[in-house]
């Protein structure tokens, strides 16, 4: 019991730090724009795809991984400069209906170029195969590569936001974007820069993760949901509650669908616990946001109205 408990403490943190990767980017544009982008789910997915595109070309992991970020922002700025620049002003239905519109020409345009077929990404050699943790217990080599990563590109992004010039505009943009712009500063800019950065953190997520998942065009919807239950958890804006709420609902989910049923069965039938632990885990990601919403309607680090 206590290496599977270890070994899905492990599996929840990684799926939380790639929440965090594609929440990062999701908090920062809805704190700072207040815009509502439902399309950020599908740059996952492209960025999973486009990973794999350039495996398929170079033959390299890591010469893929190096074209797919920069890719990524490419693809950011110029969804930015031609579709979500001209939905600022607009309300919040409006980039609702329009950027649910542009997940459906993106998932469209993903099977003409690439087909329905899933693709598989091969894993580098480097971080194939698993080491020993506690007794006979293994844990995949790969994976614990993801968590590290993740981990050091929320170091990095706090040192960015707290530590330099940048990350200043960005919380002051937060607080209060108005006011960042009569001093001068290039909010058209800034807004490009942060729709081009979220756009780069989901694809690289996506890119990271598609030696272990197979590549299709759904993968990126369960993923944008989990990741605004994040941003609702933590509080929107703060990168830091991205951080926190994503390990929360990642550990939070991985261990519910592990060990529901295991307790369940103290109290109930083996049969009847494994069918209703199936059916509460999914729920248990939104009982906690409905938890901590309930005790902190801002979110765990957001800002309280005045």
């Amino acid at each position: 019991m206590t290496n599977l408990f270890l070994l899905q403490l492990l599996n929840g943190a990684q799926l939380g730090v790639l929440l965090f990767l594609i929440a990062a980017g999701l908090t920062l544009i809805f704190g700072i724009m207040d815009f509502i982008n439902l399309a950020h789910g599908v740059l996952y997915m492209v960025g999973a795809y486009v990973m794999a595109s350039f495996a398929m070309l170079t033959g390299s992991f890591w010469l893929a991984l190096g074209l797919t970020v920069p890719a990524m922002l490419i693809c950011g700025l110029l969804l930015e400069f031609t579709v979500f620049r001209a939905l600022y002003a607009r309300s919040h239905l409006d980039q609702v209906l329009a950027t649910f519109g542009l997940v459906l020409v993106i998932s469209e345009g993903v099977k003409i170029l690439w087909g329905s077929a899933p693709l598989t990404v091969p894993m580098p050699d480097l971080l194939s195969g698993s080491v020993g943790l506690i007794g006979p217990l293994k844990y995949p080599v790969y994976r614990l590569a993801i968590l590290v990563v993740g981990l050091a590109s929320a170091l990095g992004l706090y040192v960015l936001i707290t530590q330099t010039r940048i990350g200043m505009l960005l919380r002051a943009g937060a607080s209060n974007r108005e006011m960042v712009s009569a001093l001068g500063v290039n909010v058209g800019r800034l807004f490009a820069m942060v729709f081009a950065f979220g756009a780069m953190l989901a694809g690289f997520a996506g890119a990271i993760v598609a030696p272990i998942l197979s590549v299709d065009t759904g993968m990126g919807e369960s993923v944008l949901i989990l990741a605004f239950v994040v941003i609702v958890i933590g509080g929107i804006g703060s990168i830091r509650g991205a951080f926190m709420g994503a390990l929360l609902v990642g550990v939070v989910d991985t261990m519910g669908r592990s060990f529901g049923p295991i307790v369940l069965r103290m109290i109930m039938e083996p049969a009847a616990a494994g069918q209703l632990g199936r059916t509460l885990a999914p729920m248990l990601v939104y009982i906690l946001m409905a938890a901590i919403l309930f005790a902190r309607p801002a979110g765990l680090f957001g800002r309280r109205a005045e």
